[in-house]
């Protein structure tokens, strides 16, 4: 399988498929989802698969294949065709048996784990359905993945989530809630600074206490909620006090915490009439927490512990498709080759060795 795995992988990465973030795909610029959909789709086909394409937005579809078993039921294997824009990122090779290129690991390793999988899958007998849905948007707005949940054919007993975790069986993790809190002032000419109020300097007194860390609960896999300043913008040039300054929040959830209600509990801590607004967030997801007992996760666990590969399931901080999944009803577990310590950086690379165990260790979890 390595072989195989060497060329499907290399031909994903290949395809760019950049997250345009709500605008429409420039295709020359190798933005959005349809090329690298129409290839998976092909590449399903060549094997006897058959396999929809499903416009989610234009030029940006979801690819969805049933490979029919006896149960009526279904397991679902879920990952995202999108990646970031990385513009360093290297051009794709094979290096000490790694696969470098932008979506390397995040999540186009993951992707061809599951491919591979069904593959293997589709060449013999099966008690279990089995889906695979490759779908758009997960690194922006996650309409992909909103948009299976419209279409699915049927019920879903548990879905694996392809993401880059190590091979470790993931069942937790963190939401997200993003927001802008905007500083108002008065602007002057830099020469007479008391003629205006600077909007920067009513932003420090914020800008300090987003660095305190928060007196929260912890999650036994998750440990704190997290809160951090992660853009600012300010000013119009170099001799003009500013009237406006802002800074975009990044507020990680726990299992538990309702983002909605987070924002409004931030926004009273830190709205000051007149001086300090809080906008609606841009940005808000739930975190994920499936029982352990679940059978999905079971399923997974004996797999890997029959590889001697580590078993207990874990969490991190990230989040993924897979708390929308949950939140429809569906038992999920995050699972796939790579590091998320490379994901999104110019040397992104998966080891090739982990995308055939990930494969075989998914069609050995689906059969169990």
């Amino acid at each position: 399988m390595t072989a195989e795995a060497e060329d499907l992988l290399t031909s994903l990465v290949e395809i760019p498929s950049v997250n345009p973030r709500g605008r429409a795909p420039d295709r020359a610029a190798g933005e959005g989802e349809a090329e690298v959909a129409a290839f998976v789709r092909d590449w399903l086909a060549a094997r006897g698969i058959a396999s929809t394409l499903s416009e989610v937005l234009p030029g940006r579809p979801n690819v969805v294949a049933v490979l029919p078993g006896r149960d009526p039921g279904a397991i679902l294997l879920e990952s995202h065709l999108d990646t970031v824009e990385t513009a360093d990122a290297q051009p794709p090779g094979i290096r000490d048996g790694r696969l470098y290129g932008r979506g390397a690991c995040d999540a186009k390793g993951p992707l061809a784990a599951f491919m591979l999988a069904l593959a293997a899958l589709a060449a013999g007998e099966r008690q279990r359905t089995v889906i695979l849905a490759a779908v758009s948007d997960e690194e922006h707005a996650y309409r992909g993945v909103t948009h299976l949940l419209d279409e699915l054919p049927m019920s879903i007993h548990g879905a694996i989530v392809g993401e880059p975790t190590g091979l470790l069986p993931v069942i937790a993790h963190k939401g997200v809630v993003r927001y802008t809190v905007r500083a108002l002032g008065k602007a002057a000419h830099s020469s007479r600074p008391a003629d205006g109020v600077n909007a920067i300097s009513r932003l420090i007194p914020v800008l300090e206490r987003l660095s305190q860390p928060l007196e929260t609960r912890t999650h036994p896999l998750l440990g704190p909620a997290t809160r951090c300043a992660t853009r600012l913008r300010g000013g119009t040039g170099p001799n003009t006090i500013p009237d406006r300054a802002e800074v975009d929040v990044d507020r990680r959830t726990l299992p538990g915490e309702d983002p909605w209600e987070v924002w409004h509990a931030e926004r009273a801590e830190l709205a000051k009439p007149g001086e300090i607004e809080v906008d609606e967030p841009f940005t808000a997801d739930y975190a994920l927490d499936t029982p352990a007992g679940a059978g999905v996760v079971a399923a997974l666990c004996r797999a890997l512990a029959q590889r001697h590969l580590p078993a207990t399931p874990t969490g991190l901080p990230f989040g993924t498709d897979a708390s929308k999944l949950a939140r429809a009803g569906i038992p999920s577990v995050v699972f796939g080759p790579g590091a998320v310590a490379d994901a999104h950086s110019a040397t992104e690379s998966v080891a090739i060795a982990d995308v055939v165990a990930a494969a075989e260790i998914t069609a050995e979890a689906v059969c169990g």
